[in-house]
């Protein structure tokens, strides 16, 4: 087996290849194989057999597995029913993230540790939305914090913006477990969620961070390579229209460097729009 690195960068290093590849978790130190057959348990004496069993002690008891509520065992359609319900109702972000706090619709919300609703300034011009919190986001409460996130804000600095300048959110505000993409139930069930947060905002541009975000707010089916760098109209249900960007996630950038030059242009195109020359 190969020496782990003793060098603290290294080690940093290498705790951020786990998180990112979603293991966030360490369950022992000895090595079991989860594919062996169980072993058979003894067969007990007569003697064994007729002796009372031991009173539990109920302060040492385990605590019964946490149910989910029923709204989020109810069907899909129902859920993502009663979500559009209580997003309407929200008058202010406040209120929504009130809201949203307290739906029990979408499973993921038991699996995670935080809400991770939405960070910068709601009243900015620019809005960014990604996909869904990670490790970082779900510990922290706030999307866009890990390494991603310090990308993001290398991005926006490069055309001379930062958070206090611009709302960011995700589609998902809970973290899926382990990292995996958010299922389409997931997503339609949280979706009336952002399309709520993003009305209420109301910012002058919408920059969409990657495929799934693009693909869910602008109902378009190309990928992201294909959508980037061209503005659409992003409508809300109060007929406004908003000029939406789609992206690069800083994500996708950071696992392919070269494509950062297209990151590059799509900012510079933000950039141009904000100044009125596009």
């Amino acid at each position: 087996m190969q020496d782990l690195p003793t060098d603290r960068d290294a080690l940093n290093a290498l705790l951020d290849f786990h998180v990112e590849a979603g293991v966030d978790l360490a369950l022992d130190e000895t090595p079991h194989n989860r594919f062996a057959e169980p072993k058979a348990e003894p067969v007990p004496s007569r003697a064994q057999a007729q002796a009372p069993a031991p009173k539990a002690d109920p302060a040492r008891a385990a605590p019964p597995p946490r149910a989910l509520p029923k709204v989020a065992a109810s069907a899909p359609d129902e859920v993502a029913s009663l979500a559009r319900e209580q997003a309407r109702h929200a008058q202010s972000l406040e209120e929504l993230e009130s809201i949203l706090a307290g739906f029990e619709g979408c499973a993921l919300k038991f699996s995670a540790k935080n809400l991770a609703f939405a960070d910068g300034n709601p009243e900015g011009r620019v809005m960014l939305v990604g996909e869904a919190p990670g490790a970082d986001e779900d510990r922290i409460g706030k999307p866009f914090m890990g390494r991603s996130g310090q990308l993001l804000d290398r991005m926006l600095a490069a055309i001379g913006l930062d958070r206090s300048d611009v709302y960011v959110a995700n589609i998902v505000p809970w973290r899926p477990p382990g990292n995996r993409t958010p299922t389409p139930q997931e997503v339609a069930i949280c979706k009336p969620f952002i399309a709520r947060q993003i009305e209420l905002a109301s910012p002058e541009f919408l920059l969409c961070l990657g495929g799934p975000a693009a693909q869910n707010l602008l109902n378009v089916k190309d990928g992201i390579l294909r959508t980037r760098g061209r503005w659409f109209a992003y409508k809300t249900e109060d007929g406004r229209e908003i000029r939406a960007l789609p992206t690069l996630h800083p994500a996708y950038l950071l696992r392919q460097p070269l494509q950062k030059r297209l990151g590059w242009r799509d900012f510079t195109a933000l950039r141009r729009a904000l100044d009125g020359k596009e």
